[in-house]
């Protein structure tokens, strides 16, 4: 199935005209973004990929000439990660990115960049839990507020919205509960109210769906996960859809000093390459273990969102391109708590059993111990996320093997 997308900035070249450069190229899909925007071969050597510039500081020819070139000092900007700054501004339909050194330093310069002691906040009640975390436990510290709201109906949103609110933060699909958002429903509520919509678009990627195309004002990414892919790397970015509010995060990076490394951006530079192919395949990967697990008699409930059965499946197929819902699944066994752990401890490969998701290897996860750990018991409960719920993150491994091993933990339960 071809990618739909298109792309149409980004690209260059060291020549004008003939080989090697996009003379009459007006855009170009996805696959080929995601290999040649933000990289030109090196102008000395013709090296095809980027260099690891690995240099804290950058000599200038003169005073009056400072910065001519665009770099002084690579906590403020840095050519490799420039370079994928770039590539991740054009395959997500932004005007300009910046690459943090996580996605929670993302995540974080987010609200420090755009709220004041007394702002309020809006943020998904289904939430990664570092995310919750940061807005309970470290914002309100200094005067900030915030309401977690859910946001799979945007009617839910408007009571939760106090003149003071100037941020909202959704999460389509949610992690890990997979619950999806109406983007444009939303971002058109947030424009209506002056309220700035950042979206956590990890599970989607651009590959699924690009929340700027959907009216967001912000994209928020966790690279560590499908940009990576390969559980080599941590990462994330923030991809602004106007010029004031990249000009904003870049501002407040450069104080932080949340930068990504050169040595990770000249990475991620090269895993994101294969991110189409890799996310096609987990999506079909996922549905297919979905399906078995839908007919296993040890499942209680099974959650994706190109089930038929998905609660926001009419959603999903609006919103998501190419009929691709992504690798990530959750389900709960019969027998509860206990169950569900017994399972996630016994397992065997291709399975792992650790945090992360997005990558070549598939992963099961305990959110309850793992990644939403830091949340209030309460509140995971309240959105679902139960201590025996099983996380699925399907990597690239043949699904024969990996639909071997789950059936094979399921059947001694």
């Amino acid at each position: 199935m071809a990618n739909t997308t298109q792309v149409t900035s980004g690209l260059t070249s060291r020549a004008a005209h003939g080989s090697g450069s996009w003379e009459g190229t007006k855009s170009v899909g996805l696959n080929t973004a995601l290999v040649h925007c933000g990289v030109a071969p090196d102008p000395t050597t013709g090296a095809i990929l980027t260099p690891i510039y690995q240099s804290t500081t950058f000599v200038q020819d003169s005073i009056e000439l400072y910065c001519a070139k665009g770099f002084s000092y690579s906590r403020s900007s840095n050519p490799t990660v420039k370079a994928f700054e770039e590539k991740l501004a054009a395959v997500e339909g932004g005007v300009g990115a910046c690459a943090f050194s996580t996605g929670m330093a993302a995540t974080c310069t987010i609200i420090g960049a755009f709220m004041n002691a007394g702002d309020h906040a809006i943020i998904t009640n289904c939430s990664y839990g570092g995310t919750n975390r940061a807005a309970r436990v470290v914002f309100t510290r200094f005067g900030m507020d915030f309401s977690f709201v859910d946001m799979s109906d945007v009617n839910s949103i408007i009571p939760a919205i106090k003149p003071n609110t100037k941020l909202l933060i959704s999460e389509s699909p949610t992690n890990p509960t997979l619950t999806l958002c109406d983007i444009r429903a939303i971002s058109d509520l947030c424009k209506a109210k002056n309220i700035i919509h950042v979206c956590d678009s990890t599970f989607a990627t651009p590959v699924i769906c690009r929340p700027i195309e959907h009216g967001a004002d912000i994209t928020l990414q966790s690279t560590t996960k499908y940009y990576d892919g390969h559980n080599m790397t941590v990462g994330g970015a923030v991809i602004c859809a106007t010029k004031a509010h990249d000009d904003a995060i870049r501002f407040h990076q450069n104080v932080f000093g949340n930068i990504m490394s050169p040595q990770v951006a000249f990475l991620q530079l090269q895993t994101c390459k294969t991110m189409v192919l890799r996310i096609r395949q987990q999506s079909e990967t996922a549905m297919t273990i979905a399906q078995m697990l839908k007919t296993h008699p040890a499942v209680e409930q099974v959650r994706y969102p190109g089930l038929a059965d998905h609660p926001q499946k009419a959603l999903a197929d609006r919103q998501h391109r190419d009929g691709l819902h992504g690798g990530m699944l959750w389900f709960e066994v019969r027998g509860g708590t206990d169950a569900g752990r017994r399972l996630m401890n016994t397992v065997r490969k291709p399975w792992s059993l650790c945090e992360n998701l997005g990558a070549s290897e598939s992963i099961i996860t305990c959110p309850s111990v793992m990644t939403h750990a830091n949340m209030l018991r309460e509140d995971r409960l309240k959105v679902g996320i139960t201590d025996g719920l099983v996380r699925v993150s399907c990597g690239i491994e043949d699904v024969a093997d990996l639909l071997v091993a789950l059936k094979s933990a399921l059947d001694v339960l």
